[in-house]
């Protein structure tokens, strides 16, 4: 048992090994400039580990942007993590909508340049193009769930007549990888900053 145990911990190390790999590389390289050779040589393993593990690379940048989006390899969806509970049952309005920014800006750091990866070759690759929109209806999803326990919450209904989905559409926006990469990565804004600023926009439009 216990040599099966540090097999599975060699497997589990060598798998983070190539995935850790892969974003220093596709966030160097980008998606075309980046090889399986050239993963396997910056992970140290073969080629065929690489190909033995993820079959190819697309699946090698899904399983990347997973584990980015989540930070860490736990099959737990974003709506059961603690962050996205404490937010649900948060009974305040304004507060609800700083804990969503705060939960964006916290994924976006760890995120953001997978994500531009992605949505920088979904133009010219198909299969990219699928991971792409597949991760944006995830986001909208997990924001019109936020933003239907938002309108609950609030009694007169949510400023100038939004409901939860015009909501949800307006998060997704703010909170998306485009503003935080245009904000923070091009115009060197802090994420601190950022934060605060998604936070204040949120209030602003959402809340009467």
């Amino acid at each position: 048992m216990a040599e099966r145990l540090t097999r599975a911990e060699k497997a589990r190390r060598t798998r983070l090994r190539m995935i850790d790999a892969a974003r220093r590389l596709f966030a160097e390289r980008g998606w075309a400039g980046t090889t399986i050779d050239e993963i396997a040589r910056t992970a140290e393993v073969g080629v065929q580990t690489v190909y033995f593990t993820f079959g190819n690379k697309r699946t090698l940048l899904k399983e990347l942007l997973d584990a980015a989006v989540a930070g860490d390899a736990d099959p737990v969806a974003t709506l059961d993590r603690p962050w996205a509970l404490e937010l649900l049952a948060e009974p305040d309005p304004a507060t609800q909508l700083g804990l969503q920014a705060a939960g964006a800006r916290r994924v976006l750091e760890r995120a953001a340049p997978v994500l531009e990866v992605v949505r920088g070759a979904a133009a010219a690759e198909p299969e990219l193009a699928e991971l792409w929109r597949t991760n944006l209806d995830q986001r909208h999803a997990v924001q019109l769930r936020f933003a239907q326990a938002l309108e609950a919450k609030i009694p007169g209904g949510l400023r100038d007549g939004h409901d939860a989905a015009s909501a949800a559409d307006i998060a997704t926006a703010l909170l998306g990888p485009e503003t935080y990469a245009l904000l923070v990565t091009d115009r060197r804004w802090t994420p601190e900053r950022w934060q605060q600023w998604a936070t204040d926009s949120l209030v602003r439009q959402l809340l009467p």
